[in-house]
């Protein structure tokens, strides 16, 4: 007598086509009816919320940050350490250990 071991139980087809009869055609077009379904009723319901959006947003209450010295911006070097310290200390930060 044998008994069935984990390798029996793996070597099983079990990928899905174990199905009898003409039932895997209409589920399948089930399937697709459904999901066509649920796309027209996002696709609607994203209509809605772009009609809300007003035509132009208000400009930002606080406008660019001032340029520093000279009309130029200030860009660090994250890999320089003496540039980072020098941010630190522009800042008034004090770093983390």
């Amino acid at each position: 007598m044998v008994t069935p071991t984990g390798l029996d139980l793996l070597a099983q087809n079990n990928f899905g086509d174990t199905r009898t009869g003409g039932l895997t055609g209409p589920l399948g077009l089930l399937i697709i009816v459904l999901l066509a379904i649920a796309t027209v009723f996002l696709i609607r319901s994203m209509n809605k919320r772009l009609r809300r959006l007003p035509d132009s947003f208000p400009p930002p209450a606080a406008g660019p940050a001032k340029p520093e010295k000279g009309g130029e911006e200030k860009v660090l070097d994250p890999t320089d350490p003496a540039a980072e310290a020098e941010a630190r200390e522009e800042s008034g930060s004090t770093p983390k250990n």
